[in-house]
């Protein structure tokens, strides 16, 4: 059945396909919540002033898919830089997550005695996706999540000879 409108306009198109974009993934792929990585720190919840203090995490990749106007996205989002943020103000940036004891990638020296310090890691992720099965395509941004902290308490100590 021919419509009226088809009549009045006769070169009239039907109606393209909607098409999705790379702003249209970027926004989509934005309100997806990066992991946010717990910091590990040895020697554990103390640790002294003028000691190296260890930190490390656990990576993870996040793999998620979404449907965006009638597409299929598929999104995977790598750890690809890491910013310590010990609690005393200061901050180091890495491409490594660290390792635990006996490695020491990752290492902070207090230099004051605190009650209590929340250090904590940020991570920083390198996003690609695919539409409907395709070649992977890098995202051209990153996304960076906030880690949550944990208490640590910086003590001083000093050697003291004892008589034997």
């Amino acid at each position: 059945m021919i419509t009226q409108d088809e009549v009045n306009c006769p070169d009239a198109q039907p109606a393209a396909a909607p098409q999705v974009t790379e702003g249209d993934i970027r926004r989509a792929v934005s309100e997806i919540p990066m992991p946010s990585l717990q910091i590990q720190v040895q020697p554990g919840e103390r640790t002294l002033v003028n000691v190296p203090t260890i930190f490390h995490t656990d990576p993870r990749t996040l793999r998620e898919s979404v449907t965006l106007l009638g597409f299929d996205i598929d999104v995977e989002a790598t750890p690809t830089r890491y910013t310590w943020h010990p609690g005393d103000g200061t901050s180091k940036t890495t491409t490594k997550p660290g390792r635990p004891y006996p490695a020491k990638d990752v290492t902070h020296t207090y230099r004051r005695v605190a009650d209590e310090v929340r250090p904590r890691v940020d991570t920083t992720y390198s996003v690609r996706y695919r539409v409907d099965g395709g070649a992977w395509t890098p995202l051209g941004q990153t996304l960076t999540a906030t880690g949550e902290s944990t208490s640590l308490e910086v003590e001083e100590a000093a050697p003291v000879l004892v008589a034997r």
